[in-house]
């Protein structure tokens, strides 16, 4: 493998984002989401003020981004319970998102964004992470798992232009080796 690393991301990185958001997306999620939905992802504006908030992590290959992750503080909507309160750790709870180009998947591109972010979250004080997941996302979930992140039997249906989109969450340590 060509060098392979992790840097925050930049300006000058937010066009590849965009690319790799929408093309992932659209090959990914295609059965799940209608074409409306694919072809109106998040914009430039939203991306530009990610990527300045310093919560986006890019990762490399050689000269070539190859995925992204976004790490930041959970909202509480995000971590609460199926009965809408907070656990005790809410405040110290962390929402991550990672998404690895199709063809530079399984060369452990998204173990080392997720252990980079996982650094950088416990240092900020971070306990946990929990990610969003769609529940027909297999390979995202088996990702998770092999993180050592499990489903916390919380699920939302989210309206994903007038499709329903049931979504899982993973709960997790953010405690992450590289030794796979």
């Amino acid at each position: 493998m060509a060098d392979a690393g992790v840097h925050t991301a930049t300006a000058n990185d937010v066009p590849e984002i965009i690319r790799i958001h929408r093309e992932t997306w659209r090959l990914a999620y295609a059965q799940l989401l209608p074409e409306e939905v694919l072809s109106t992802l998040d914009t430039d504006e939203a991306w530009s003020l990610a990527v300045h908030s310093g919560s986006v992590l890019v990762a490399s290959e050689g000269g070539w981004t190859v995925g992204f992750l976004v790490a930041s503080r959970a909202p509480d909507e995000e971590v609460a319970k199926a009965d809408g309160s907070l656990p005790e750790d809410a405040a110290t709870t962390a929402l991550v998102s990672v998404l690895i180009e199709p063809r530079w998947g399984r060369r452990g591109h998204g173990t080392r964004l997720v252990a980079q972010a996982c650094r950088e979250l416990v240092t900020a004080g971070a306990t946990r992470g929990i990610a969003w997941i769609p529940e027909a996302d297999k390979a995202s979930q088996n990702f998770y798992e092999r993180l050592g992140w499990t489903g916390d039997g919380t699920v939302r249906t989210l309206d994903a232009g007038g499709r329903p989109l049931r979504e899982v969450r993973m709960s997790g340590p953010l405690e992450v080796r590289l030794d796979h």
